[in-house]
């Protein structure tokens, strides 16, 4: 399954080129311009699993990293610094990584 299937292409590229700039990279911003926060929670679920580049259960530091590449090849790869935000930002445990709740939570909150 691609996140093409679950998202629109042209929504995509909106997110995309909304965050080119390093350091530029909002993950509420970037989930709304792809529509991924209007989805239902059974899509949002499909779109972890294929983040979770790893199949562990988890979106680790370094699969955030590479987040924007999973939506689109071409796009750049975050900085430490955004990396490091986004993922303060959806890990409410604090284990150092991102569950599949934790993740919902933040997409649809």
């Amino acid at each position: 399954m691609s996140l093409s299937s679950i998202l629109s292409a042209d929504a995509i590229a909106s997110a995309i080129k909304d965050c080119q700039a390093p350091d530029s990279f909002s993950p509420k911003k970037f989930f709304e311009l792809s529509g991924l926060s209007k989805k239902s929670a059974q899509d949002v679920k499909k779109v972890f699993g294929i983040l979770d580049n790893d199949a562990s259960g988890f979106i680790e530091e370094d699969e955030l990293k590479f987040f924007l590449q999973r939506f689109s090849p071409g796009a750049r790869v975050l900085t430490d610094k955004e990396t490091k935000a986004f993922l303060s930002a959806a890990d409410d445990d604090s284990d150092g990584r991102i569950g599949a709740e934790e993740f919902q939570a933040m997409i649809l909150s």
